[in-house]
């Protein structure tokens, strides 16, 4: 299920893990759960089964930027596969979607009015993958699916992007988790951007990630290349 709901290009990147992602499914218990895939999901992990992957229907080779959180929100409804996206109908929002849509308004000079209206899935659509180290989590447990396999799928699935997209790739490493992913970025080939910085969550904001000014950023080092900046705001 996880293997085959990703986009062809990343099939063929991450062959090899086929096996792994079946024995997450297989410590997820995916096969026991009802013929819809979804029903009673929630009880036991988040996000969704058929939401997990999403951060990996994107080709690989449209990817410029890659953002780099650590584990989906816990509470339910509030995962969709795509690292600090939530969906615009939860009230209140995150407080860590809260923050990054505070910074992109303090960086990109957009009022806060604008940068709430923005939702994060849709930079999934302009090339920015929004990847967490573990992809599922239990209901209301933070780092609760820290060994189940998912780091050394996702340390893997980074490495390689690197190394397929090399210069060209952008990555945005938010929080101490996507702080250990720096060495799979500068491999010997395909020596990635990066942009490190606190994690956005109200406990960690103010020490780093206030005032970092990544969307900024990012779009620089893109125009100093020769390629198009990312539309953050429409």
């Amino acid at each position: 299920m996880f293997f085959e709901a990703m986009h062809p290009g990343w099939q063929s990147l991450l062959v090899d893990q086929k096996i792994a992602l079946e024995a997450i499914e297989l410590a997820l218990d995916i096969a026991r759960l009802p013929a819809d895939g979804a029903a009673g999901a929630s009880e036991r992990f988040l996000p969704a089964p058929q939401l997990v992957m999403r951060a990996f229907e994107t080709d690989p080779a449209e990817i410029r930027v890659l953002i780099v959180g650590q584990d989906p929100y816990p509470t339910p409804d509030h995962a969709i596969g795509l690292a600090f996206a939530c969906p615009m109908h939860i009230k209140p929002q995150p407080r860590s979607l809260q923050n990054i849509r505070a910074e992109l308004s303090s960086d990109l000079s957009v009022s806060p009015e604008v940068a709430e209206a923005i939702d994060l899935a849709s930079w999934a659509d302009r090339g920015v993958m929004l990847l967490n180290r573990t992809l599922t989590v239990a209901p209301g447990a933070t780092h609760s699916h820290l060994k189940l396999g998912w780091l050394t799928f996702t340390a893997t699935a980074i490495e390689r992007l690197a190394v397929l997209r090399g210069e060209q790739l952008m990555a945005v490493l938010w929080g101490k988790p996507a702080h250990s992913v720096v060495g799979l970025l500068e491999p010997e080939i395909g020596h990635a951007n990066v942009l490190t910085a606190a994690h956005p969550s109200p406990l960690s904001a103010r020490r780093g990630f206030f005032g970092s000014k990544p969307f900024s950023q990012v779009n620089r080092l893109l125009v100093e290349k020769g390629l198009e900046p990312i539309d953050w705001i429409s």
